[in-house]
């Protein structure tokens, strides 16, 4: 049986659980995925969709989030989450997100200039000393302006050093680089990030928006927090909209922006650049 992604991070002493029935073809080894995964970068079968990411009126198009999928020849597509944790398991989480960033940034260079990307960024990548420089270069080959990069970061991603992460941040921010602290709401909300890291944006995990529309205490929840990112400085993205009335709700509530399958679903960089041009 399948097991969620959470439940899986936490299990002790096995290869790989998969997240999903859809994946867990027999045959497959953790150690075969592992090297099909270091083919994979060679090869391409690395792709990035795009979210696209709305004014909370939805009236104006900001910008899309990077989402990884890997088109793997036996088993189809394979999501970010599990990509990531086969990536894990192999040692190659370092090497997988420059790949993305790359592929990401050089397809958002196609991009009128008004739109951001948004890039998530793993534990691998702030407990490298020198993220932050390698980034940077990677910004500049790619010809994409660092101040409409965005890049999401979990509380998972800040469990380690978080000097190390708020120095890191600070000298990407620096260059003109924004920071979202993502998932907020999904884990335990430690409120010293706020005080400490060089944040821009409050990202709102989709538990935190899933039912504003029929519990006045989740909406409260939603208040509060917006109110609280107000005082800090901090803009609101909520994730996760799937309908008219939370959309409807936010707004009111004071948010900035937002995404969701109400307003679209990932897509690839030719239809995210033919649904900017409309």
């Amino acid at each position: 049986m399948a097991e969620t992604l959470d439940s899986a991070r936490h299990r002790k002493g096995r290869r790989i659980l998969w997240a999903h029935t859809e994946w867990s073809m027999p045959g497959i080894r953790s150690a075969q995925l592992e090297a099909d995964l270091l083919s994979a970068l060679d090869r391409g079968e690395i792709s990035i969709l795009y979210q696209p990411q709305y004014s909370v009126d939805g009236a104006d198009l900001l910008g899309a989030e990077a989402l990884a999928r890997w088109d793997h020849p036996t088993l189809g597509r394979v999501g970010g989450a599990t990509l990531f944790a086969i990536a894990e398991r192999a040692d190659h989480v370092a090497q997988l997100s420059r790949h993305i960033a790359a592929k990401a940034l050089a397809g958002a260079r196609e991009w009128p200039d008004s739109l951001r990307l948004s890039l998530n960024v793993t534990p691998a990548d702030l407990a490298a000393p020198s993220f932050a420089i390698e980034l940077l270069s990677l910004i500049r080959k790619s010809g994409f302006a660092a101040d409409r990069l965005t890049l999401e970061i979990t509380e998972q991603v800040l469990i380690g050093d978080l000097d190390l992460a708020k120095t890191t941040l600070e000298t990407l921010k620096a260059s003109g680089v924004k920071i979202a602290l993502d998932d907020f709401g999904a884990g335990f909300c430690n409120f010293r990030y706020l005080k400490i890291l060089p944040l821009d944006y409050l990202k709102l995990d989709r538990a935190m928006i899933d039912g504003i529309g029929d519990d006045t205490r989740d909406l409260a929840v939603l208040q509060g927090i917006v109110a609280m990112a107000k005082a800090l400085g901090l803009e609101v993205i909520a994730e996760g909209i799937e309908c008219e009335k939370q959309r409807a709700l936010i707004a009111a509530e004071g948010c900035h922006s937002f995404q969701g399958y109400f307003a679209a679903g990932p897509m690839t960089q030719k239809e995210f650049v033919r649904l900017a041009e409309a």
